[in-house]
């Protein structure tokens, strides 16, 4: 039998970065209505620049993990703020349709700018270790398991306590009885979109640091784990997505642990996207068949 314990704590960390952006995701979505495609390409791009500012122009680690992460808000607010009105009206797939264009251009122009060179990026906290027997943790793994969770209860908090958290729910029940209600539209959207943005950022780099620097895997690897996790929670649980991205994880790592597949554990998101699509689709028939 396959040693799985050395898989585990790998496994928790990938899909703690994969429930972070699907928290994210799902807000977003319940307040704007866009399935975002491109954060992993946004979560790639800064993981790029804070590699760059470090190692070719000499930038503090921390200054420059802040200055890729703001980065990451400041560009997904942009997209939200000019292109989130004319799309406000269009169907769903319209607006994830722009957003996946938005990806491919990020895409093509990293590629372009970023030649193929082998490239890590290893946070500060990577060096940190604990170990105990068979459990090696270090602290980038420790915080990509523990900070989403911590996420997912702030967030939960915030949507429930506050104004603007209840101007976001209002916003995804309705969004022309909240705007007619005086809820500001546009104010609100535009926080769920940098907050979801710094999100974005944030997962960027712990996957960079937590896999590799890989351009397309960052920016497609990322999106499709963290949607099917979203799918898995219908796109409104926030609880249901951190426990299934967290599973996704563990699945795509348990997988190393066995040799006859371990080259395919990278299709993990892909394959689990594949069968959540496939099941809601055939629920869907079912469902109508029986109305």
């Amino acid at each position: 039998m396959p040693d799985f314990k050395p898989y585990i704590v790998i496994g928790l960390a990938l899909g703690g970065v994969y429930a972070m952006s699907g928290v994210g995701l799902v807000v977003l979505y319940r307040t704007t209505g866009v399935l975002n495609l491109f954060y992993g390409a946004i979560g790639a791009l800064g993981s790029l620049v804070a590699w760059q500012l470090i190692n070719e122009h000499g930038w503090n680690n921390y200054v420059s993990f802040g200055t890729a992460i703001l980065l990451s808000g400041v560009i997904t607010f942009a997209y939200g703020w000019f292109f989130g009105p004319p799309f406000a009206a269009r169907d769903p797939l319209v607006k994830a349709s722009a957003s996946l264009g938005f990806a491919l251009i990020l895409l093509g122009f990293m590629q372009w700018y970023w030649t193929a060179d082998v490239r890590t990026l290893a946070l500060p906290t990577t060096r940190m270790q604990y170990v105990n027997g068979w459990l090696r943790i270090n602290w980038t793994q420790g915080i990509g398991i523990l900070f989403p969770i911590l996420i997912a209860f702030i967030t939960v908090a915030f949507l429930n306590r506050t104004k603007v958290g209840t101007a976001m729910r209002a916003l995804a029940d309705n969004r022309d009885n909240a705007a007619l209600l005086g809820v500001p539209v546009r104010k609100v959207e535009a926080f769920a979109w940098t907050g979801s943005g710094i999100l974005f950022g944030i997962s960027g780099l712990l996957l960079a640091s937590l896999v590799s620097m890989e351009i397309a895997a960052l920016t497609f690897t990322l999106p499709v784990a963290a949607l099917a996790a979203a799918l898995i929670g219908k796109v409104e649980s926030l609880s249901v997505t951190v426990i299934a991205a967290f599973l996704i994880g563990l699945i795509q790592s348990s997988l190393g642990a066995m040799n006859s597949v371990a080259q395919y554990r990278n299709t993990t998101p892909f394959v689990v996207a594949i069968i959540v699509l496939v099941y809601f689709g055939w629920r869907g028939q079912t469902e109508r068949r029986v109305a």
